[in-house]
């Protein structure tokens, strides 16, 4: 059986190289933690490669500037507690999406009101580890649309279809 899933890709650099290799469906989230200053001009170059490509583009915690230079969309992560994206008006293609590691995260993001939530971590075994009974269990406290996050490879990817969910975010499996 074959399904199409929408992947989310975290990148932490503006380096296009192995966006290249990324299909249509493969949506790129820009997360500079290790920095408080963007590279506006790479970002920009960074956007218009992308949409040439047909790929959308997601920036982490920077609501002013993914407004600002009209990109897809904006991630907040997990540790984001704030609501002051709620003041601002988007265009109606802007997706807020944000990641949640229990319940009370959950409930955050939904304050927050995102569209979709990413849960951690499926298969990587950090602090966060869920695995697949949990992360099901989590998933019922939501209406949100749920995405799988962490530990998704090659090998584990058939057993996405065992948690109901459409859409897969993560780093290593996208190299």
């Amino acid at each position: 059986m074959h399904f199409k899933i929408l992947k989310y890709y975290f990148i932490n650099s503006l380096d296009t190289n192995n966006l290249k290799k990324q299909d249509k469906e493969t949506i790129i989230i820009y997360r500079n933690y290790s920095s408080n200053n963007v590279d506006i001009t790479k970002l920009i170059k960074l956007k218009n490669f992308l949409r040439i490509k047909g790929n959308k583009l997601f920036i982490a915690n920077n609501f002013k500037l993914a407004l600002k230079l009209g990109l897809d969309g904006i991630y907040i992560p997990s540790f984001n507690k704030e609501f002051y994206h709620l003041s601002y008006s988007t265009t109606l293609n802007f997706e807020v999406v944000g990641s949640a590691h229990n319940l009370k995260e959950i409930r955050t993001k939904e304050l927050q009101k995102v569209q979709k939530i990413f849960i951690s971590s499926l298969f990587k075994k950090n602090k966060n580890y869920l695995g697949l009974n949990k992360f099901k269990i989590l998933k019922k406290f939501t209406k949100k649309e749920v995405i799988a996050l962490g530990g998704i490879s090659s090998r584990n990817i058939k057993k996405i279809h065992l948690a109901k969910i459409s859409s897969i975010a993560g780093i290593s499996y996208f190299k």
